[in-house]
């Protein structure tokens, strides 16, 4: 009797997705980027696969009360430029948090994820908020376990 050996690999529409809240307020920028981009590429999933989106949907909490040091917030610089002569922007990471906390947590999080389609789909289940309040009350979000474990 021979057995055959066949590596498991999910289908698109056996990928059960749930929704974790996190709550931003004094954790450390890179250590919460890490933490919720593990889990919106499905890392912490048994059946993960790297050539699918296994992920599930992370909402962020409290943005504006990240934790960052003093010399982070003033070195640490984002720049963008338009295309156009003259068009070199440079802001650092204290004007940005002062000015769109949401933006911070998102390019942290983009940063660690892959940089193509996948990546891109991965990052649309991220949802980022200033404060505390969220519209995806129907979702039923639990509280994504600070250790590696979620299902």
């Amino acid at each position: 009797m021979t057995m055959t050996m066949k590596t498991y690999s999910p289908k698109a529409s056996e990928i059960e997705r749930h929704w974790y809240v996190v709550d931003a307020d004094g954790v450390t920028l890179g250590r919460l980027a890490s933490r919720v981009a593990r889990v919106l590429s499905g890392k912490h999933r048994p059946m993960y696969t790297t050539h699918l989106d296994t992920g599930d949907h992370v909402i962020v909490l409290n943005a504006a009360k990240v934790a960052v040091s003093r010399d982070k917030r003033e070195t640490k610089m984002y720049a963008r430029h338009s295309g156009y002569p003259g068009g070199f922007r440079e802001e650092t990471l204290g004007d940005l948090l002062a000015r769109r906390p949401e933006e911070v947590i998102r390019r942290a999080v983009k940063g660690m994820l892959p940089r193509t389609t996948l990546g891109v789909q991965q990052l649309r289940k991220l949802k980022v908020y200033a404060g505390a309040d969220h519209p995806h009350e129907a979702q039923l979000p639990q509280e994504l376990p600070t250790s590696g474990a979620t299902r």
